[in-house]
């Protein structure tokens, strides 16, 4: 009797522990998601507690009870915190996946690249594409007269310090956010560019960065930005205008609300605007456009040269020169040949 009662003990006890045994592996390998294949988003609120993380994430089609989850939640993980943001999923899930994510904070990414030399309001259009904030928000930031010392940049507007870059972002980031952001990544490669100053550049941050700006729209060929910017520096130390072209299409573009035909006409380069360096000498008042690196880099490490011209090949490289002679053949050969070759 007392061995029979001894064996019903130990198979009690060995059924309770396989019964616990069997319902924490339950527990931790239900699939939060039996029926789901795909992508599901959910945003977590600020402050959500078990009962409502598990109802949101039931509801949102993430986890396939809420009841469990949250016991799972309640029993195995107790103590551990959902950080708040938006989340995507995709696939069946193990509840212990989905809680990590969240517990990680892993919130749904945005990415979107901004190339070198776009205006704010080409970069503004690219970042509303990305979904993290509208275009027109953005640019409403960008050109607040107040946004310059509330960012911590020199300058009219944030144009010029949006830093052209590959971003992932969060939707919780904001469109103030994406500016300070952006403006971080400059200030470090301003950082960089100081650096490598030369000693007789003498430019402060905003004259620098809208000299950069002017080379970033003069050309694309890497090797080519440090010339450039030789032939700039050579003209402000003879006092002469910087006749540089990009300038007057953002005059114009300032002048007519930013809507431009494409085309630089004989009569626009005598139009009386600030940021036309056909009628003012020196640098505008500010950027024209965003600067990489290597831009901002040449704007205060230019090559040596005599040059005080140059002109494209049409071909995407420039040709220089250290006189007006020079540049007038050039431009015959490179311009006006070309022009009348290709319209005749």
């Amino acid at each position: 009797m007392k061995r029979a009662i001894l064996w019903l003990f130990a198979v009690v006890i060995l059924g309770g522990l396989a019964f616990a045994a069997w319902r924490l592996n339950d527990e931790r390998t239900f699939a939060a998601t039996p029926f789901g294949e795909g992508g599901r988003t959910v945003v977590v609120p600020p402050g959500s507690g078990p009962h409502a993380l598990a109802k949101l994430l039931a509801d949102a089609r993430i986890v396939s009870d809420a009841d469990r989850f949250y016991t799972h939640l309640h029993f195995f993980r107790r103590g551990k915190q959902a950080k708040a943001g938006e989340y995507e999923f995709d696939g069946p899930l193990l509840p212990d996946e989905v809680l990590g994510k969240l517990i990680r904070g892993e919130v749904k990414l945005y990415k979107f690249t901004i190339p070198e030399g776009l205006r704010v309001d080409e970069a503004a259009a690219i970042i509303g594409q990305s979904g993290l904030c509208s275009a027109h928000d953005l640019l409403a930031i960008a050109r607040d007269p107040a946004s310059p010392k509330r960012f911590g940049v020199p300058g009219p507007s944030l144009e010029g310090y949006l830093f052209p870059d590959t971003y992932s972002l969060p939707r919780s980031i904001g469109c103030a956010g994406i500016a300070q952001t952006m403006i971080a990544r400059f200030q470090r490669a301003w950082q960089e560019a100081q650096s490598q100053r030369l000693p007789e550049i003498r430019l402060d941050e905003q004259q620098a960065v809208t000299l950069a700006s002017i080379v970033e729209k003069e050309t694309g060929v890497s090797h080519e930005r440090a010339h450039v910017s030789c032939v700039f520096h050579n003209r402000m130390k003879r006092h002469m205008p910087l006749q540089t072209d990009p300038t007057v299409i953002y005059a114009l573009l300032l002048a007519h609300d930013f809507k431009w035909d494409g085309n630089i006409h004989k009569k626009d380069l005598s139009l009386q605007h600030p940021y036309n360096t056909y009628v003012i000498k020196g640098l505008p008042p500010g950027p024209i456009a965003n600067p990489g690196a290597a831009a901002l880099d040449a704007a205060l490490h230019p090559m040596e040269c005599r040059d005080l011209y140059f002109v494209s090949r049409n071909d995407g490289t420039t040709v220089f020169c250290p006189d007006l002679k020079c540049h007038n053949a050039n431009v015959q050969k490179f311009q006006v040949q070309y022009f009348r070759k290709h319209r005749g």
